[in-house]
């Protein structure tokens, strides 16, 4: 994603992962990750539960999971495990927040869906789906704004985009339509709320991610 629209302080930094976590404030990014991942999965959660159509990479988290025996959550990890495999030839580099997010989304996923019931009215599971796409939003702007590195799954798309210069957007795109076509031949939910999430996401977290990034101290190691 650009931040080239961000205000002069509010940009992300380019730093190493040791550079992320020298750049101060600690704590507060600590926190502001570790909620926004959180959140992250119990709004996957919500998504699935309103049983309208999941998020892109969820239409293949939920297909594989009706094919293996493992969780959602648990195809969320091994999912992002296998990712992560693809950016040995990108040459990325992980950082916490990428090993973080390798695990907790999925684990608080797999919680959420442990305490929500899928809803018999579809005015309720509209506003479910949509709260959904707004939360998810949220989250992602929250970890993204502690820069303790990308997901795995971000980090995929801004590696391919950096290695063969082909803009972020079709990149995007291609990914996504790649997962979401695997996902639905295995099963899993596509429909009204993969569309709303597919439009909607990327703008939202742009609008949003101004009012998360923690400004970092000058001086860290560059990436």
């Amino acid at each position: 994603m650009s931040t080239s629209s961000l205000p002069a302080p509010r940009q992300l930094a380019r730093l190493s992962p040791l550079g992320q976590l020298r750049a101060g404030r600690l704590l507060r990014r600590l926190v502001q990750l570790y909620v926004g991942l959180v959140a992250y999965g119990l709004t996957l959660a919500l998504l699935i539960r309103a049983h309208l159509g999941n998020a892109p990479w969820d239409v293949l988290h939920q297909g594989l999971a009706d094919h293996l025996p493992i969780s959602i959550g648990q195809a969320v990890i091994a999912v992002s495990f296998l990712v992560l495999l693809l950016w040995i030839p990108l040459r990325e580099v992980p950082g916490l927040g990428t090993l973080s997010n390798a695990v907790v989304i999925g684990l608080a996923a797999d919680l959420g869906l442990s305490l929500m019931h899928e809803p018999r009215a579809i005015q309720l599971r509209i506003l479910m789906t949509l709260a959904g796409v707004i939360g998810n939003a949220v989250a992602t702007a929250c970890y993204i704004g502690a820069q303790l590195g990308p997901g795995p799954r971000d980090g995929l798309m801004t590696g391919l985009n950096r290695r063969t210069g082909v803009p972020i957007g079709p990149v995007r795109t291609g990914i996504e339509v790649t997962v979401v076509v695997v996902g639905f031949f295995l099963g899993g939910v596509l429909g009204f709320g993969t569309l709303i999430y597919a439009v909607a996401i990327g703008p939202l977290v742009q609008r949003l991610l101004p009012l998360f990034v923690v400004p970092l101290a000058a001086g860290g190691d560059q990436g």
